[in-house]
């Protein structure tokens, strides 16, 4: 496994955006407020400040956590001060993983150009990685909240305690309007986006603003991407087909893991329905759609194998199944999905993401091959080595 688009937020969560929060109501069913995340920030202003050795040691150990799991590459999103940790690590020899660091764009026009400016002064070419390791793949923006909280934009109702909660389809983390302009200028900068979007709505919305961007300056390769996409329209998805196939843009970056981890805990914001459908993966591959899996690390497990046996049964953490099969995908594709199809996603592709010649020596070795074991037993797979360019950087003790 050589490549994989994750989050990794674990290197220091409480510096997340907070996009997922949870609505209370009075008695009679009317909006009171909106608790988010960002509440938690009195809290955090207690905590003292990591040092810059520490943010170092807490990166060296994720990606020693990660070596252990097969994983050579990821993606995920960075603080000014992560990044400078990165730099010195990379600049040092030290950063033994390919990282692919989105940095977050905020809610504004202003706070766009601000990420815009400080994306092109830390590194003189986007995408382009400095001794093979780090590169400044983008800019993140969230486009709405999470399903389990309800809060995702939706067109029908959340329910609440399994009971539809009327009036409530979530909201837009900001102005639309803004949103689609924070596209536009990174777009015109030559700048890849990619957009937190779980509800339907915001899906709708994301897409057709990278289709108007598209149109407007065509710019293919930047493949502008709509993280977890739970739960796309049938327009969403021929939007995202004619995208990837015009621009090499539109990809939705999916955590099958989810579905084994929050499983049966999304039932009473989802409702049984609604749930089913989640993460349509056969959908996807069915439409032609590349799709790539992560894990949301800090939020779900970083392992692949738990990602690649959820793609497959579809079983929740409770081991009932919620999901619908018709959205089962084999190994083969789930296997894809965290390699071949990842590595485009971090613009590595004549790199990494499969074994041939002429590209890096990124491999994975692992314990049982996992197109000939059953698939329940795809999670218990244990990685026995991990090579980064020829180096190998992990071997089980056993």
């Amino acid at each position: 496994m050589n490549s994989y688009v994750l989050k990794l937020a674990g290197i220091d969560d409480a510096t997340r955006n907070p996009a997922n929060g949870t609505i209370d109501r009075d008695a009679a069913g009317h909006i009171t407020g909106v608790l988010k995340e960002g509440a938690l920030a009195p809290i955090r202003a207690l905590i003292p400040p990591f040092t810059a050795e520490q943010i170092k040691q807490g990166i060296l150990k994720e990606i020693d956590d990660l070596h252990r799991e097969g994983v050579t590459a990821f993606k995920d999103t960075a603080t000014p001060a992560q990044w400078s940790a990165l730099h010195a690590l990379n600049d040092a020899g030290l950063l033994d993983e390919r990282v692919c660091m989105l940095w977050r764009a905020g809610d504004s026009v202003d706070s766009a150009r601000q990420t815009l400016a400080a994306i092109q002064a830390a590194l003189p070419t986007p995408r382009e990685y400095q001794h093979g390791r780090l590169a400044v793949c983008g800019a993140k923006i969230f486009m709405d909240g999470a399903a389990i909280a309800g809060t995702a934009w939706s067109y029908q109702p959340w329910f609440k305690n399994g009971v539809i909660d009327p009036g409530n389809t979530g909201y837009p983390n900001m102005d639309p309007e803004v949103y689609r302009q924070m596209v536009r200028l990174f777009h015109q900068a030559g700048i890849s986006v990619g957009t937190h979007a779980i509800g339907d709505r915001a899906i709708d919305w994301v897409v057709d603003t990278y289709a108007i961007v598209e149109k407007e300056k065509p710019i293919p390769g930047l493949r502008h991407s709509i993280i977890h996409a739970n739960f796309p329209t049938t327009h969403a998805l021929d939007v995202m087909a004619a995208l990837e196939k015009q621009y090499d843009a539109g990809y939705p970056e999916v955590q099958p893991v989810f579905l084994w981890w929050f499983g049966q805990s999304w039932l009473p914001t989802l409702g049984a329905e609604r749930l089913a459908l989640i993460f349509p993966l056969k959908t996807y591959s069915d439409r032609g759609i590349r799709w790539s899996s992560g894990s949301d690390y800090g939020v779900a497990p970083l392992a692949p194998r738990y990602g690649l046996w959820a793609a497959v049964e579809r079983e929740a953490l409770d081991g009932t199944h919620p999901f619908s099969a018709s959205q089962d995908v084999d190994i083969h594709v789930a296997l894809r999905s965290y390699t071949a199809s990842a590595a485009p996603q971090l613009f590595l592709e004549k790199q990494i993401g499969t074994l041939e010649a002429g590209k890096r020596a990124d491999i994975a070795v692992w314990d049982h091959n996992p197109y000939s074991i059953p698939s329940a037993d795809l999670k218990k797979l244990k990685c026995e080595m991990t090579i980064v360019d020829g180096k190998t950087v992990y071997s089980s003790p056993e």
